[in-house]
């Protein structure tokens, strides 16, 4: 790959902040920054002049902040958007707003080059923006899980469990909200607590304890009675629809 085959731009009205950003993409070199903003005025300047491939953009700035950028540039418009943010609860719109990640500063050497290598695959055709996923926060900063990659969510109490090929990862989102967002995506529920992703589902197995989704990873997920009919319905549905 060639030096500087990517324009950055950092927007953050905090001049340390630019200046960590800009010494951590020192360590990628396929990347230039090309300008740096105060404000969402001078970032929407600054597309329309400068025309970076990502941005890393600060959710509040003056004036206007990094969602009001999106919205008047439109989603269509935003080059690969990368937010920055003191506070970790912007995770959820800044996913709704298209963005590629989402780092929480301070931001460490590990999770940047993480973002880096989910920018690079992306700028080169590999991941689209937007696809559905879930914000997921954790001790690093935070992780966007493709929904496509989740086996099954089940309620932990005011939280949501999230399964991934064995792994697991608590977020503080009802199971209710995750559903109305993973229904989309091929999920069914499979009983009061648990809804499933059905590509996920090898099999329907019956026993004397009633009916049971087997995932790819071996794991057994009760079909409660009054879900059954329906989704085995889906089920066979989705299998049907695949290629």
């Amino acid at each position: 790959m060639s030096r500087a085959e990517w324009k950055a731009l950092v927007a953050d009205d905090e001049p340390a902040a630019r200046r960590g950003v800009r010494q951590l993409l020192a360590a990628f070199p396929a990347f230039a920054v090309v300008g740096e903003c105060r404000d969402g005025a001078e970032v929407l300047a600054a597309l329309d002049m400068l025309a970076p491939d990502v941005v890393f953009l600060d959710v509040q700035m003056p004036g206007i902040d990094g969602f009001d950028v999106i919205r008047r540039r439109t989603a269509e418009r935003m080059p690969t958007v990368v937010f920055l943010t003191a506070f970790d609860h912007f995770a959820i719109r800044a996913f709704e707003a298209q963005a590629l990640d989402y780092l929480v500063k301070p931001v460490s050497e590990a999770r940047f080059a993480a973002t880096m290598n989910r920018v690079t695959r992306h700028l080169c055709g590999a991941a689209p923006t937007g696809e559905p996923a879930v914000v997921i926060p954790t001790a690093r900063g935070t992780t966007v899980l493709p929904l496509r990659e989740i086996d099954w969510i089940e309620a932990a109490d005011n939280y949501a469990r999230i399964w991934t090929g064995g792994r697991s990862y608590l977020v503080r989102e009802s199971l209710q909200q995750l559903e109305e967002r993973a229904r989309r995506s091929g999920f069914a529920r499979a009983h009061r607590s648990a809804i499933v992703r059905l590509s996920a589902v090898r099999e329907l197995r019956s026993s004397s304890d009633g009916l049971a989704a087997v995932i790819g990873d071996g794991v057994r997920i009760p079909i409660s009675r009054r879900r059954r009919a329906a989704f085995a319905a889906t089920l066979r549905r989705a299998c049907a629809a695949r290629p």
